[in-house]
């Protein structure tokens, strides 16, 4: 059998996600999503009512194996070239503008 505790969804928890994935709400948003979260695992909960005695774990969704390929050493270009059409660099490396702020 699988086991899931039911986990209360409140406004800290809320608050906590939304600061771990860097979001802000207002008060109307926090209310469905309290409502979604609460929706999904309520969801996930039914899997309690599986029996799941016997049943091996999947590991894969398919019986498809990877066709992989060998590994090749293949030849490499110049720095130089690689920068050639860069729009920004500093001779060595590629110079992109900052995305993540703290």
């Amino acid at each position: 059998m699988l086991y899931f505790c039911l986990m209360e969804v409140n406004n800290e928890m809320v608050d906590k996600l939304a600061h771990l994935a860097r979001l802000q709400f207002d008060e109307t948003e926090k209310a469905a999503i309290k409502t979604d979260l609460q929706r999904m695992i309520q969801f996930v909960e039914k899997l309690n009512e599986l029996d799941t005695t016997g049943v091996a774990p999947l590991l894969h969704m398919s019986d498809s194996v990877n066709v992989l390929r060998e590994d090749e050493v293949k030849g490499s270009i110049e720095r130089t070239e690689g920068l050639k059409n860069a729009p920004l660099q500093d001779g060595v490396f590629f110079k992109v503008p900052k995305v993540i702020k703290k």
